[in-house]
């Protein structure tokens, strides 16, 4: 079946989504075809705000709103700016969070090291964490990079870099499954992680 041009360029860019193939791409775009005019102009709307409406915190580099000097939890004068957790992605934040345990602060550094895929410390917010701890008052650094390869590898990385710096270097407990990511761990795990948390030899 030959679709209209429109239809396939919207399959096509359903397609380009981690997690969807062509025959969920093709359903979620006939559903869109069929749903009310508000719906489609919802989405496009907020699809257009996602871009221009959002940035990086400069301090952290978790995902804020546009035009902040930085993120509400940068600013927030309650978090202890002394506790540090080191995580890979923005949604890592979001599943700490989630908890309601953790009073400090965070630093995102955008995926982890992997050699095999090219990413080396250059494409990764690493020297803005070294950046960060040289200018004081960070104590304690929570190493939370996920429990798999690539995050274990970027966790002996990070401590070669930060333990000349005189900071405390602790990582997050196995409560978490090896080769999973925080953003699908239940809170309980994530509280037992965070209170087990070890030091690295």
């Amino acid at each position: 079946m030959i679709l209209p041009e429109p239809v396939q360029n919207l399959v096509n860019a359903f397609s380009r989504l981690p997690g969807i193939g062509p025959k969920t791409a093709s359903r979620l775009t006939f559903y869109l075809l069929r749903s009310q005019d508000d719906l489609t102009q919802a989405l496009a709307e907020a699809l257009t705000q996602l871009k221009s409406s959002t940035a990086y915190c400069p301090v952290c580099f978790n995902i804020t709103v546009a035009g902040r000097s930085a993120c509400e939890i940068c600013e927030n004068a309650e978090r202890d700016p002394g506790l540090l957790c080191v995580v890979e992605e923005p949604m890592d934040v979001l599943a700490l969070e989630r908890t309601d345990a953790f009073r400090g602060r965070y630093h995102v550094l955008h995926g982890a090291l992997s050699p095999i895929e090219g990413i080396g410390p250059d494409k990764l917010r690493i020297r803005e964490l070294v950046d960060r701890v040289r200018a004081g008052g960070v104590r304690e650094i929570i190493l939370a990079t996920n429990p798999s390869m690539e995050g274990d590898y970027t966790a002996a990385y990070l401590r070669q870099q930060l333990l000349p710096l005189g900071v405390h270097l602790t990582r997050l407990a196995r409560g978490l499954p090896v080769g999973g990511d925080l953003e699908y761990a239940d809170q309980n795990t994530l509280l037992r992680a965070l209170a087990g948390r070890q030091e690295m030899t």
